[in-house]
């Protein structure tokens, strides 16, 4: 009986079908600023992907035939003219990092192997550029909302003390603070960790979406004297909605002089760090007890890669270390080793996302990264600036970082909301942009996210010039 093996019986045949692939994804990379902003799967396409099990398997050919005729229709977030969420719009050199992560199959949970150096040095350079402090720790994650469960289970144990790991969080009435404008992955990790997503108090916000600290200082009073204990504050560095940042400073005191665990949720907007005109905004950040953020926004790292980094190691590790005999360490050998991925956080297989980030930053450097920021914001003001010009339309917020908001006026028509809604569906379906709608103040707005290194001037003329042929179309 021969060997089974998932091996290529003819190696030459294989580097060719790979040859073919990797030229037709340069290809597809090489025209992101071409054609529709997003492509529908075709129903023919979606009727051949519901196919039972297979049985047996197809040749590398085959397979490469199928694997290319996906690459036009991803989520769009690719063109420069996908303003709709808070994407990043990926890099070319993503793929050299991809293709050596592949060949070394490597399981970044642990053991003493180049990637956990490599990941350690990734978050070395993340404490680096948020500010945190020598010693801090960090560790590397599919997105924010992974990152933020990590970092309300470090705050959860320290203060309930690590016994609650086996004992549970039991009768302490836990409660924390977010602004209306926070994320709502935040929830969620209450919810996950069991103290209750309607344990988090959401605190009004000012004219330009900050938090109103002084609403949070009456809210943290008015909890402490009904028998609740503040434990949890979380800084909001770029909202999803707008942009606004908040005074991360003010929240630095106040958690200091609370006794509360500062969190900042900076998903997209911590990394404006690198901003030259932006980063001043972010006083504070470096006083967090902990911040979570992502590579693959606004530093265009491909799909997944996130962060979160601690203050306090030790608190960290407290939290989550607590290895399997079979996982102890010893002083040689594979398993040797001080500290493994596994002990700061829930996952004990991860994959080498580390390599991409690091491959990234050794080919951009921080400050062509920071550049593009600073581009984005620019683009943003200049298309705030065109919106108040125009007589059919209406900006709804102040563009504070990245992101516009605004609406098409019609005095004829009763419903806007309908009518802006609409809008923007025709503007993806008919693939000439892709922005998405949110509530402002009781009022739907078109919403423009701009974290894309391709865009430029023209697409945002483009735009505004297609928001309002498609709004007079169909509101006549």
């Amino acid at each position: 009986m021969g060997q089974h093996t998932l091996d290529p019986e003819d190696w030459g045949s294989f580097r060719d079908s790979a040859h073919k692939l990797l030229d037709a994804a340069i290809d597809k990379m090489k025209s992101n600023k071409e054609g529709r902003v997003w492509n529908p799967l075709p129903e023919n396409m979606k009727e051949k992907l519901q196919v039972d099990l297979p049985s047996s398997g197809l040749d590398h050919e085959a397979l490469r035939t199928k694997l290319a005729e996906m690459l036009p229709y991803g989520v769009g977030n690719t063109h420069p003219r996908f303003f709709g969420w808070v994407h990043g719009a990926g890099n070319p050199g993503s793929v050299f990092a991809e293709i050596a992560s592949s060949a070394m199959n490597a399981n970044l949970g642990g053991r003493d192997h180049g990637g956990i150096y490599v990941e350690k040095q990734v978050i070395e350079w993340s404490r680096q550029m948020m500010g945190f402090p020598e010693g801090a720790s960090g560790l590397l994650v599919s997105g924010t909302s992974m990152a933020t469960i990590i970092a309300c289970k470090v705050a959860r144990d320290s203060r309930l003390g690590s016994q609650c790991r086996e004992n549970g969080v039991g009768n302490v009435p836990l409660v924390g603070y977010v602004s209306q404008q926070a994320h709502s992955c935040i929830a969620r990790a209450f919810d996950l960790l069991g103290l209750g997503s309607g344990a988090l108090r959401k605190i009004p916000c000012h004219s330009d979406f900050s938090m109103d600290i002084d609403a949070l200082q009456k809210a943290i009073a008015e909890d402490r004297s009904q028998g609740f204990e503040p434990f949890f504050v979380v800084g909001t560095a770029g909202s999803v909605n707008v942009g606004a940042i908040d005074d991360l400073d003010a929240l630095a005191e106040l958690a200091k002089a609370e006794n509360l665990w500062l969190h900042v949720d900076g998903a997209f907007g911590a990394t404006a760090i690198l901003s030259k005109t932006v980063r001043t905004r972010l006083s504070g950040l470096e006083r967090a007890d902990s911040l979570a953020f992502d590579f693959h926004k606004w530093l265009h790292v491909n799909y997944d890669a996130g962060c979160v980094l601690i203050r306090s190691k030790e608190k960290h590790l407290q939290s989550f270390s607590g290895r399997a005999e079979y996982l102890t360490g010893v002083n040689k050998g594979l398993a040797a080793g001080d500290l493994w991925p596994v002990d700061l956080g829930p996952e004990l297989s991860r994959g080498f996302r580390a390599l991409k980030v690091w491959s990234h930053i050794l080919e951009h450097g921080v400050d062509k990264l920071g550049a593009c920021i600073d581009e984005n914001c620019r683009q943003a003001a200049y298309l705030g600036e065109k919106v108040e010009q125009a007589d059919q339309l209406e900006l709804l917020a102040p563009v504070s970082l990245n992101i516009v908001c605004f609406r098409f006026l019609a005095d004829d028509h009763s419903d806007l909301d309908t009518l802006n809604r609409e809008i923007v569906i025709e503007l993806q379906e008919r693939g000439i942009a892709a922005p998405s709608t949110t509530f402002l103040e009781g009022k739907l707005a078109i919403r423009v996210n701009i974290t894309n290194h391709r865009t430029e001037l023209h697409d945002l003329d483009l735009l505004l010039t297609e928001v309002q042929n498609i709004g007079n179309e169909l509101a006549g």
